[in-house]
């Protein structure tokens, strides 16, 4: 199997349409990564930090859990704004690539307040922090009115009490270049920036970093509701495990992982509302829900390198007898992959702990899986080999989704 390398810019385009799809209100991040770019560029600095700025502006919401956060952010910037810039940076840290920008995610929303906010709590802010902080405003009041002058007018009267100056003076020479404007009328206006090809191959990832990333994303996924605080830990080492009993190479089993981590990244499409919903969901409601692999495949889609990780990840719910979704693949045409994470999936949601309910004891697991191998859902072979090493495997799920908890509270507990 041909080894996987993927430049950081192709997997955050990617990964950043996620974010943008919670809600339709929700300001698109290429165009705050398009505009961040160019004031970088107007304001004279260098490449790395316009490209740091443009990968930033990718991910700058990336700690905003919840749809309702999300929009907070779109109306007001109340006090309490920092909370997501600040879990987004402390889960991008970890990040030996995305280190850097860190740091300007953390302070993203501090104002400028005529010179104060230099600093935060003592620690100096980023420029390209403040560069952030204007395009992402300025991005949400043009997709509310594209008319230039609103934006400049909107933008002057903030001008050092709110932005910093000298980049309110920057912006106000962009109002005045036509095509910035037309570009970020596109849904994808990082493709006008023509230079951006040599400069994205700056950071290149291998098959150990892109599992990181991953794992970091499976956080992000699973972090938004607490009924699935760690069920991707779960589903991704009971998955590599299997496939390890299944023969596959040390490097495959590193591709099934990462398909582990990010197999239910769709489901950042689904409001939270439906997620936590305490009663029946409705037929409306669960044709909503299954729509996460749709949208986990259609996300991966564009990462060539990712096309078999895409395969196994997003075939999770499909069955052998051809009634599963979202495309009613059946038989051979599912590889032993997707079967794994099929078996992984369903035994890591019977088995977990769930906050309104204990997980299922050996004899009800084996029982389920049982019963979904007869009637053709899932592949028997896969379903024995889980039940011939069942502690063993139980207890990996066990391990890995503790330390995903622990993960998620310090998460939730501190900013």
């Amino acid at each position: 199997m041909e080894k996987i390398r993927i430049n950081l810019y192709d997997l955050l385009i990617s990964l950043s349409k996620s974010g943008d799809l919670v809600t339709p209100l929700l300001t698109n991040h290429q165009k705050v990564a398009y505009l961040s770019y160019k004031l970088a560029e107007e304001l004279g600095l260098s490449e790395r930090q316009q490209f740091e700025a443009l990968l930033a502006a990718l991910v700058h919401d990336i700690g905003a859990m919840t749809r309702e956060e999300k929009l907070e952010l779109i109306h007001t910037e109340q006090e309490n704004v920092h909370h997501h810039a600040f879990r987004g940076a402390n889960l991008l840290k970890e990040f030996a690539p995305l280190q850097d920008i860190s740091d300007i995610i953390r302070y993203h929303h501090v104002p400028w307040d005529y010179g104060k906010g230099q600093y935060y709590n003592g620690d100096s802010i980023p420029m390209v922090s403040h560069i952030i902080h204007l395009a992402d405003r300025v991005s949400i009041i043009h997709s509310i009115d594209n008319h230039t002058g609103r934006i400049g007018s909107e933008v002057t009267q903030r001008r050092d009490s709110i932005f910093r100056p000298e980049l309110t003076d920057c912006l106000i020479k962009l109002l005045k270049i036509d095509y910035i404007w037309l570009d970020l009328n596109d849904q994808e206006p990082l493709n006008n920036i023509p230079e951006l090809a040599e400069t994205c191959d700056i950071i290149s990832l291998g098959i150990d970093n892109l599992v990181e990333i991953s794992h970091i994303f499976s956080h992000i996924i699973d972090f938004r509701s607490r009924f699935t605080a760690r069920h991707s830990a779960g589903v991704a080492k009971t998955a590599e495990r299997l496939s390890e009993l299944f023969s596959f190479s040390p490097y495959e089993r590193k591709l099934i992982l990462i398909a582990g981590y990010l197999h239910d990244l769709g489901k950042l499409a689904i409001d939270n509302l439906i997620l936590e919903k305490p009663g029946k969901l409705t037929e409306q409601e669960i044709s909503i829900v299954r729509s996460h692999t749709y949208y986990t495949y259609q996300w991966l889609k564009p990462i060539k390198q990712f096309q078999t990780i895409n395969l196994w990840a997003s075939f999770h719910h499909e069955k052998l007898n051809g009634n599963g979704y979202p495309f009613h693949i059946k038989g051979d045409n599912l590889t032993l992959g997707s079967r794994i994470m099929a078996v992984a999936d369903v035994f890591t949601a019977i088995a977990e702990d769930r906050p309104y309910r204990e997980g299922m004891n050996r004899d009800q697991t084996v029982q389920i899986l049982t019963n979904m191998v007869t009637d053709g859902s899932l592949d028997g072979n896969v379903v024995n080999v889980l039940i011939d090493n069942y502690e063993q495997i139980n207890d990996l799920r066990i391990k890995a989704q503790t330390l995903a908890y622990e993960k998620y509270k310090s998460f939730t507990d501190n900013v």
